[in-house]
């Protein structure tokens, strides 16, 4: 088991580096005639295909979040952590039939947008900024420390800020080039990350299998996993009772059971995929039909992610309990790259790779995101009003500049402290503060005309401080066990009550304000959006992409039920 890189796999990482960069420059060059339009810069001129929407927006999302923190989540939690990935399959495909449809009839290219149409400036200002702050000091830092983290751990260590560095660089060389740039090198990036990831996967099923004496083969090796940890492939976890044991405790706190299924976990994913800059952005320079279908291929990536993104989690905590893998550095987020500790030599720059690919995709959307976010919604409305596009295009390229560099010194000694928790959790967690407001408003100013502007901004501050006030007051304030929530012990002498329950009861609290607000107002918000049954409506292939994914899902959990 060698640790460190040796130079067949540099050979590879910078084949991959020579063809991703090559390519991205060969689109740049394409786009150059259009080099200062604020639409192709942020857009990509509405122009890109089903496929390049699909794998950019799974390139995108799968990134050290998902590789290193869900893998850390595989090791400690097992199959349920899944859920996350599978239930986001059924979370595109109702962004995909009556998110996007809103959206593109209403010519809506940016969420700040979105809520200036609907609402008012006010709602757009204050999303913007939150926006703004979440990309970057939750989003940014985390995936660039995860992601420097874990190849550090690779290359054999005392390399982190220089890996912090480069993954910078090379995320900001392909960001610049704007989106069109950014989603077509993602074509090869998820090329590279699925690849990348189906090796580790299989290398790992088979040193189980060896270490097991059922030889190198990954059946034998997923049968070793389902025979030495039957508990992590059960998809529920069950609830704690007085004589649960702290880690069992700490599970449920991560993940309690049908809880999570009753709000938490399609808060998360409807505000993630539907409401999110950073995501619906690929989809909204299309037409419809290839909106749709770029969307629905991404929900039918999502149930395979889990084989790349947790699978390895299990196959580490199965030669961890049987004394193959001595230590895990980092704790459970150092599960992935302790599997990757095992490939032959090559074959490690190839997952290195895999692992720089989804880490480089996550960081240029989203700083291209965070750009298209200030340039259009703040900086041009607040700043310089007069903008031509020629400016707009320099003001996108200085954000996103500014945000790495944010990013970077925020994550050069983990300042927020996202080591810490897990950086899966971290993410899910810290991004809940918002997301039960911000869905409530989006969902009700989408489909209840009556929503009004006070009723929106009252919604997305009291989603915030609801969830501040669940998350770390409410156990001290209520009690240990109240009739609507249960807290646990969280080992530190206090009580916890579990993030995805605190998001279901800021969700709930928060649409029955915003409800009760909205009734003092008139009947019909003269701003609200005029829907029709024909926007809605499925073409035949669309209706078969969604019953196959459908079918799929349910086959999943009548297995790991």
């Amino acid at each position: 088991m060698n640790k460190n890189l040796a130079f067949a796999d540099y050979v590879v990482f910078i084949v991959y580096f020579i063809i991703v960069a090559g390519y991205g420059y060969t689109i740049y060059r394409k786009r150059k005639k259009n080099e200062h339009d604020a639409k192709a810069y942020f857009l990509a001129e509405g122009t890109l295909t089903w496929w390049a929407i699909g794998a950019s927006l799974i390139a995108s999302n799968i990134s050290a979040e998902q590789f290193i923190g869900m893998s850390g989540e595989g090791f400690f939690l097992g199959i349920a952590v899944a859920a996350y990935e599978w239930l986001a399959a059924i979370a595109l495909i109702i962004v995909a039939v009556w998110f996007i449809p809103v959206y593109l009839k209403n010519h809506i290219y940016t969420m700040p947008q979105f809520l200036k149409t609907r609402y008012n400036e006010s709602v757009a200002l204050i999303m913007a900024v939150f926006w703004l702050f979440l990309y970057v000091f939750v989003n940014l830092t985390s995936i660039l420390y995860l992601g420097a983290v874990a190849i550090n751990g690779i290359a054999g260590g005392g390399y982190l800020h220089y890996i912090m560095v480069g993954l910078s660089i090379f995320a900001l060389l392909i960001s610049l080039g704007g989106m069109k740039v950014v989603a077509y090198t993602d074509v090869i990036q998820v090329a590279v990350l699925i690849i990348g990831g189906l090796v580790t996967t299989y290398i790992a099923l088979t040193t189980v299998g060896e270490y097991f004496g059922v030889g190198q083969n990954a059946i034998a090796g997923f049968k070793v996993l389902l025979h030495e940890a039957p508990e992590h492939f059960k998809m529920i976890i069950p609830k704690p009772t007085a004589a649960s044991s702290q880690n069992d405790i700490n599970k449920y706190l991560t993940f309690p059971g049908l809880l999570s299924y009753a709000a938490g976990i399609w808060i998360i994913n409807l505000n993630y995929w539907g409401c999110n800059q950073y995501i619906t952005q690929r989809a909204l320079g299309a037409d419809l039909q290839t909106a749709r279908t770029g969307i629905l291929f991404a929900g039918i990536l999502k149930l395979f992610m889990p084989l790349i993104v947790m699978l390895p989690g299990i196959a580490a905590f199965v030669l961890y309990k049987g004394n193959h893998l001595p230590q895990l550095a980092g704790g459970k987020d150092g599960a992935y790259s302790a599997v990757l500790t095992f490939l032959p030599t090559g074959l490690k720059g190839l997952s290195v790779a895999a692992l720089t690919a989804a880490i480089v995709a996550s960081l240029a959307g989203k700083v291209n995101s965070i750009s298209t976010i200030y340039t259009l919604d703040i900086h041009k409305k607040y700043f310089q009003k007069d903008a031509d596009e020629r400016k707009q295009v320099y003001t996108g390229r200085i954000a996103v500049f500014a945000a790495m560099i944010l990013a970077v010194l925020f994550t050069w000694n983990d300042l927020l402290g996202i080591g810490g928790v897990g950086g899966f959790t971290y993410i899910q967690k810290y991004t809940g503060f918002i997301s039960p407001g911000v869905f409530a408003m989006f969902f009700l100013g989408m489909f209840w005309k009556r929503t009004t502007g006070t009723a929106a901004i009252t919604g997305v501050l009291m989603g915030f401080l609801l969830s501040v006030l669940f998350n770390e007051f409410a156990p001290a304030i209520f009690g240990n066990d109240t009739f609507f929530y249960t807290a646990y012990p969280n080992g530190k002498g206090g009580f916890e009550i579990p993030f995805h329950i605190c998001m279901g009861l800021s969700f709930l609290f928060t649409m029955i304000t915003m409800i009760a607000i909205s009734f003092a107002g008139p009947k019909v918000n003269p701003k609200a959006f005029e829907l029709d049954t024909e926007m809605f409506k499925l073409k035949p292939q669309t209706t078969a992409l969604i019953v196959i994914t459908l079918l799929i899902i349910a086959a999943l959990y009548v297995k790991f039920w």
